[in-house]
């Protein structure tokens, strides 16, 4: 396994909202992406967001802040939210926050 591929910090539970879990339930490639997207949020890949918010995601990984990712699946978007004391993370629609 390479150095990059190891998870940068620990998220505890795992949540998922209504909406996203719905659609998980009913579509296997969904599912498949939600899956990926959190694997990628694990490794420090930000996903979706603009230079300045990966720069902030890196200083609070550090600091022991609140971590934000954002990806997008076709005309879709979710947001992966871990707290800052890595006790949940949080899989959302943003129409959900």
């Amino acid at each position: 396994m390479k150095v990059s591929e190891y998870p940068k910090f620990i998220f505890g539970r795992l949540y998922l909202t209504r909406g996203v879990n719905d659609k998980v339930a009913e579509n296997a490639h969904f599912a498949r992406f939600v899956t990926g997207s959190l694997a990628r949020h694990r490794k420090g890949d930000w996903g979706d967001l603009e230079d300045e918010d990966k720069k902030a995601n890196e200083s609070a990984l550090k600091a022991g802040e609140r971590l934000f990712s954002a990806y997008i699946f076709g005309d879709e978007k979710i947001w992966i939210i871990t707290e800052a004391d890595r006790s949940a993370t949080t899989v959302l629609f943003p129409e959900e926050y």
